[in-house]
């Protein structure tokens, strides 16, 4: 025997035998029934982004450093 039960807080489990069952019905729980209502968890409050899309240009050098240029100033 296959019994579903719903908990509030623990939400739902498969019993497999009549003691299991009956010991669980004391603690709270109740055998699920397609009479049975749910009750849906209160969604989060929707997030709000603080933060702003700023676009930026990355500057790019005029010219191309090469190894020899570094040296030079030395």
């Amino acid at each position: 025997m296959h019994v579903v039960l719903t908990h509030p807080q623990h939400g739902a489990k498969v019993a497999t035998n009549e003691i299991e069952i009956q010991q669980d019905e004391k603690n709270g729980w109740v055998r699920y029934t397609s009479a049975t209502p749910v009750e849906e968890p209160e969604a989060a409050p929707k997030r709000k982004y603080t933060r702003r899309v700023v676009e930026q240009s990355i500057e790019q050098p005029n010219e191309k450093i090469s190894a020899s240029d570094e040296s030079e100033g030395e």
